[in-house]
Formats: C-alpha cells, structure tokens, sequence
C-alpha cells in the first residue's frame, strides 16, 4: 500500500509546485526510501525523479498510486522548476549548495517548513499504524531483555540486547541511539551509554525506539535491580512521575495547546516539591523524526487535535543521585490522549536477580 503526503503539502503551501531532495522528505512525500533523487508535486501528481539504482523498485513500489518514477538529470528538473511561478522547498532541509542552484537557474522559491509542520504533526491512518508496530516491537523486545539483565554486564552490553531483540521482532533499525543508565548515570536526562558494570541495588533507565517502514517509537522505563532498601527517596519520586504522567493521560482533551498540557504534568510535579527537578519539557512530536511538531512543553503553542503523536515524558533529576523518567508513545484520538503502549508495566519494577 503506497500512502503519499505530496498532495497534502502542496495544499497547505499554496504554491504551485513543491520540490524536495532530502532523504526524510523523499520519504515522507512519497512513502519511498532513497538515498539519491528529487519529488516535484503539482496539481497533476507526483513525480519522483531517481537513478538507475532505484529505478525498477520505485516502478513497482508507485504501481497503481499518484507517483510517476522517472530517470532524471538535475538539467531536467531545474529546467521544470523554472516554469513555475512559485516552488515550496524546505529552507531547514534544503543544502546552501542546492539552494543557490535552483536560484541560479531562475526559480522562485518559498520557504514552506511551516506548512511541513503542518502537515506531518496529523498522521493519516496509515501512519498511526506503523508507529504502532514500532511501539509493539519495543515493549516486545523490551519485555524479551528483562530476562537477559544480570550483574555485572555493562550498560553497551544491555543496549546491544535490547537492540538485537528489536530487530528480530521485525524493526528496521533504531529511533536513536539507545539510553541505558545504571545508578546515579540516570540523573543526566540525555547519559551516554557506556562500560559501567551493572551492581545490585542500582536503578537502571532505559530510553529507547525502533523504526517500521521509517517511523519511530520512543518509550523510557525506569526500575530497580535488586531492593537494597536504600532508596526510599527515589521510590517517592518515582510515585510522583507516574501520578504526573498518568494525569496528562486522563485529563488532557483535544483543543489544549502543547503548552497547557505540559502543564498538567510540571504544576502537579510542583505541588509534590519536584518542580525544579523536571528540567525538560513533557514530550515531542514522533513521527519519521523522532522529534518533530508538535511541541508539548512551555512554549508550545500548537493546538492538539486528532491524529497528532507524541510523547508523554515527565521526569525528576537529582544530580550525582538518580533520575527517573517515564515515557509512552501516545497520539490524540476522539478528542483524548490514548496511548501505543499497554504490554509493560509503569508501576516501579524491582527485578530480582
């Protein structure tokens, strides 16, 4: 099934034709992946313009749709381009190289990365379901390593588990490169990955995803490894992330902005005392970038509507101490958050050894 967003666009631009050559566009316009090529979409259609390499696989993946796949020269193209009186590109995804060419050979160009906002924060039907087979094959693959985790592997040794486990559930690869964290590592949001040996008592983070026909998942879980009675602070907290992270679950409704549904969780995350410890905004949009429109934090302006997807993260940090995050893919249907992942547990873990 080829599912295409050229059309989509060039509406929301109101240009008269939109042209793109990045790798993330060619597929989101199209639905093909390439490393090489260009799409121009108009009233007409959809032509994807490619190489010899991709030629006879983009013949029969466009069998049937709005997408004509042709060999091209940039000659060609450019020469096309110029018949238009205004061509959208994305000025973020367009190289200073390639813009100066299509402005040298006389084409009038628009920035249209508004409009791609737009546009890739509302997934269609299809879209939704590959994002929800990349949230299966996480919680899968994440509920299959559980298992594998013993004292003394490494946090690298885990991610690498986890990662093969995804792909052997049928991911094409990963959303980004996988967070493990053991013990205070935790406390940075954003910790690389790294030799630390696993001990019992500590805490272990992990925040990862995996990509289905390009879209990705993300999720984080947050548990014990062994109960060495040493974290009672660290059991309060983490009640509190998950109360916070629950709440935007239950109360945010279509209609509120990023901004005020990041707020459900940071005001609650206040009143418990932790509201200078949650130091990143709730979530993002997830889609073919694992962070894309819309924003759900304090400067996120964007109404919330059907269709949107994207995370629900809030987290507590204590320097040198832990960190607890806890994160679901979630989109926005009938009007509430529902969420992609329902296989793990978000009550705190303790693994026993």
């Amino acid at each position: 099934m080829v599912v295409t967003n050229g059309k989509k666009v060039l509406e929301l631009a109101l240009v008269k034709a939109v042209y793109a050559s990045s790798e993330h566009l060619l597929r989101y316009l199209t639905g093909f992946e390439a490393e090489n090529g260009c799409v121009v979409a108009d009233k007409t259609g959809i032509t994807f313009y490619t190489d010899r390499r991709y030629i006879e696989a983009a013949e029969k993946f466009f069998l049937g749709s709005d997408v004509t796949p042709v060999l091209y020269t940039q000659k060609e193209v450019l020469e096309r381009l110029a018949t238009y009186q205004t061509v959208g590109i994305s000025f973020n995804r367009t190289s200073h190289s390639e813009y100066l060419a299509l402005e040298k050979a006389g084409v009038k160009l628009e920035n249209i990365d508004k409009a791609l906002a737009t546009a890739t924060s509302v997934k269609n039907e299809w879209e939704i379901g590959r994002i929800q087979v990349a949230c299966e094959i996480a919680e899968n693959a994440f509920l299959a390593t559980l298992p594998k985790i013993k004292e003394g592997m490494t946090e690298t040794e885990l991610a690498t588990e986890l990662e093969f486990n995804m792909r052997k559930l049928g991911a094409q690869g990963v959303s980004f490169s996988t967070i493990v964290a053991f013990g205070a590592h935790a406390s940075v949001p954003h910790h690389e990955t790294g030799d630390t040996k696993l001990k019992y008592g500590d805490e272990i983070l992990m925040d990862f995803g995996c990509k289905v026909d390009g879209y990705c998942s993300d999720i984080t879980r947050t548990f014990l490894f062994g109960d060495d009675k040493k974290h009672e602070e660290f059991k309060k907290a983490y009640d509190a992330v998950l109360k916070a992270h629950l709440l935007v679950q239950e109360t945010a409704k279509a209609g509120m902005t990023g901004k005020e549904i990041d707020a459900i969780a940071r005001d609650y995350l206040k009143e418990q005392g932790y509201g200078e410890l949650f130091t990143h905004s709730l979530g993002h949009g997830i889609g073919l970038n694992v962070h894309e429109a819309p924003a759900i934090s304090p400067k996120g302006e964007t109404a919330i509507e059907n269709g949107m997807v994207f995370s629900d993260e809030p987290g507590v940090y204590v320097a040198g101490e832990y960190g607890i995050r806890i994160e679901d893919t979630v989109r926005f249907e009938n009007g509430r958050v529902q969420s992609f992942m329902s296989k793990t547990d978000k009550k705190l873990v303790i693994l026993e050894p």
